[in-house]
């Protein structure tokens, strides 16, 4: 995402960097399929409602949490447990603060662990030396803080990178894959590399991720920019081994590579989808796929290209439908030339127009303050023009630590703007079913402040409040967010509004299930004036 040295790619656009046993509640059961009611069975939020377009009820709102080099979180290596936990229970009131509603942690940022692993090492980014207990299993913590503030939490993985050679490389633990395997180590320039063209490799990637799908509680799994590295003059990847091994199909070592990385994406998507179907998986790729004059199905832009320099072919992943969403990373102000965003935004709309691949953007908070990037509608901006391209739905921030930093005032014009209501998370594909209607919901008014209780729904995992003038009555009337109160956690069965109406208004819960299917409304709970 964003450091020194990234930015000789194309004018200081730094792409995203990367790069205890915990059971879910949905081990034994497919939320959505066989648990709860069908979708039909109750009195539903009707679907040909008028709906304020400037209040989407459902969009993606994401930050990226980033532990590589401590650039986010903790602060410093070699922190105790309890400042590491109090730092990210900060970041976290944060995001909801913002009106953020997902979280995208970094897991595995050089081929190790910020969580309890049988695989591969604990991060040093956690104790200072790599293999370091830290006390405590940061990811579990990272999801139950998350999930209580009605927060997604998604995995994010690097799937290559095993770090920078001082002091990565020089340092590794013993139990590293790369020292375990050290044929499967390829150094490139100041770093090292898994090599993408050995079919072990995959198979480790892959098996790395499903421990964390299998054992956690993720609403999803992220990889970003990285996968070959971007290039540095005058050096060569040297994968000369495997491509003599296994690269015979193909006459080409670039579609080779590119064959590599797609082989990746497309296990990962479909191991996930067997294992837990509800945990949605995506990437954020550089921003520019190909330039037109290098193909005519590419960008009007003229910058570094991910799928020559990456090998990252993202337009296939679309076509072939091995990632839920994308979030290209368009680090560029409107109207510059070589990369304008107004050109990119739109481009990107027709890659996923027809398919089953959402749109996110990668927003350039680390930027805010940077030329092209003054005032505090640096972000708005970007947002403005989003507005025009309905298959952008959602955006994602680089990185947290800017959020409260260079980029606060933005984000806080972003909140004044676009994000003046909650909104619910974006769907999982598959879901078959909608979670049971919240019931025996009440309402009391007491001290300047209205306190709701409602019985929980099994399968729930957050629960929306909506507070709608009058007595509630009318179901369209929770079909955007114009009346959207908050998303609380499955842990929360309560709910304190603490600047309630003072008129007639009547409150309605909702459950969502692991797909985030919204089940049907609670019956209203009418609060009279004061």
């Amino acid at each position: 995402m964003g450091w020194p040295g990234r930015g000789a790619a194309l004018l200081a656009a730094l792409p995203l960097i990367a790069g205890c046993s915990v059971i879910s509640p949905w081990a034994e059961a497919d939320p959505g399929h066989g648990n709860g009611a069908p979708e039909g069975s109750a009195a539903e939020i009707p679907e040909d409602c008028d709906v304020a377009e400037e209040l989407p009820k459902r969009q993606m709102r994401g930050v990226w949490l980033t532990t590589v080099r401590n650039i986010d979180w903790p602060s410093k290596s070699g922190l105790g447990k309890d400042r590491q936990q109090e730092e990210l229970r900060t970041q976290l009131d944060r995001a909801a603060e913002l009106g953020l509603n997902a979280v995208f942690f970094h897991v595995r940022p050089t081929a190790d662990a910020v969580y309890a692993s049988a695989k591969e090492p604990w991060a040093r980014y956690l104790t200072g030396k790599q293999g370091g207990d830290p006390g405590y299993d940061p990811l579990a913590f990272a999801i139950e803080e998350a999930h209580a503030r009605g927060l997604e939490l998604h995995a994010w993985f690097n799937p290559y990178r095993v770090g920078w050679r001082d002091p990565d490389l020089e340092n590794l633990a013993e139990d590293h894959p790369a020292r375990e395997h050290p044929d499967w180590l390829v150094e490139y320039d100041d770093q090292g590399y898994l090599d993408p063209g050995n079919p072990d490799v995959r198979a480790w990637v892959g098996d790395v991720v499903l421990d964390v799908v299998d054992r956690y509680d993720i609403d999803g799994v992220h990889f970003d920019d990285y996968f070959y590295p971007y290039p540095a003059e005058g050096e060569e990847f040297d994968d000369d081994a495997s491509w003599q091994k296994y690269g015979s199909d193909f006459d080409d070592r670039g579609d080779w590579r590119r064959d590599n990385v797609n082989t990746l994406i497309a296990d990962i998507h479909g191991r996930i989808n067997e294992a837990k179907p509800w945990v949605r998986f995506g990437v954020s790729p550089f921003g520019i796929w190909r330039n037109k004059d290098s193909d005519g199905s590419g960008s009007d832009t003229g910058g570094l290209e991910s799928y020559d320099a990456q090998y990252a072919d993202t337009r296939a992943w679309i076509e072939e439908g091995t990632v839920d969403y994308v979030v290209p990373q368009l680090y560029w102000p409107r109207g510059l030339e070589i990369a304008d965003y107004e050109t990119l935004v739109p481009w990107w709309a027709d890659q996923v127009a027809g398919t089953d691949v959402d749109l996110y953007i990668g927003q350039a908070a680390y930027q805010v303050g940077e030329d092209g990037w003054k005032g505090d509608d640096a972000l708005t901006r970007q947002l403005d023009f989003n507005t025009g391209s309905p298959k952008v739905t959602g955006d994602l921030y680089f990185s947290m630590k800017d959020l409260s930093g260079r980029a606060s005032e933005a984000m806080d014009r972003v909140v004044e703007k676009y994000y003046r209501r909650p909104a619910l998370p974006p769907r999982a594909d598959g879901a078959k079913g909608a979670p049971d209607p919240v019931g025996n919901l009440s309402a009391k008014r007491d001290s300047g402040e209205v306190r709701l209780e409602w019985d929980s729904v099994e399968g729930a995992r957050f629960y929306a409040v909506y507070r709608i003038p009058g007595d509630g009555a009318d179901l369209c009337d929770l079909a955007d967010a114009a009346h959207l109160l908050a998303v609380v956690g499955a842990e929360d069965t309560a709910f304190t509004d603490t600047q309630p109406a003072d008129e007639l208004v009547g409150y309605r819960v909702t459950a969502l299930d692991g797909y985030r299917t919204e089940g049907a409304p609670s019956p209203p709970a009418a609060v009279q004036a004061p």
